[in-house]
């Protein structure tokens, strides 16, 4: 059950929202520790795997996980602290296009996660009520603190599932997490 109100988000996130099944904290802290364990499951000759023309690379795929929180955190941040500056749209493309993931190894992508989530973490561990409840418009959408961080666990959760039954879903890589 979505513990949001439909106010406090736009329509548009509303896939990843419902991915999250628990307390979004918990979602979050799991997510630290399984999210590494996934992605050294990978093996790392598939990283620049796709699996279609035109389709991103696992590699590609696992850093645009990385981003999107980045980016959801800096507005989450931005908002909590009453900051009501419109923000720009994320371009993930043009995000992925410019990233040169595929120069990177699958543990130097794990790496980053641990320490990016890890320091998010604390971050949203600070936010009290009233900030977690502030809204503020990004891409032109009215959302609040709160379902950055819902958006956050389940955009992880919506990726992970496509990685599996896309890219990895072959004979040839057995033990996925």
């Amino acid at each position: 059950m979505n513990p949001l109100k439909s106010d406090e988000y736009p329509a548009i996130y509303s896939d990843y929202i419902e991915n999250v099944v628990g307390p979004v904290m918990e979602e979050l802290h799991q997510q630290v520790e399984t999210f590494p364990e996934f992605i050294r499951s990978i093996p790392e000759d598939l990283g620049d795997y796709t699996y279609a023309e035109g389709k991103w690379t696992v590699k590609e795929v696992l850093c645009h996980i990385l981003d999107t929180e980045r980016v959801m955190a800096y507005r989450a941040l931005r908002f909590a602290r009453n900051d009501m500056t419109e923000l720009a749209p994320f371009e993930q493309d043009e995000f992925v296009q410019n990233g040169r993931h595929n120069e990177r190894s699958l543990d130097s992508i794990e790496e980053e996660f641990i320490h990016l989530r890890k320091a998010n973490l604390v971050l949203f561990n600070i936010f009290n009520e009233i900030e977690l409840e502030r809204k503020g418009m990004a891409s032109g959408r009215l959302i609040t603190v709160k379902a950055f961080l819902y958006v956050i666990a389940g955009h992880l959760v919506h990726h992970r599932i496509i990685l599996k039954e896309r890219y990895l879903n072959n004979e040839n890589v057995e033990n996925l997490v």
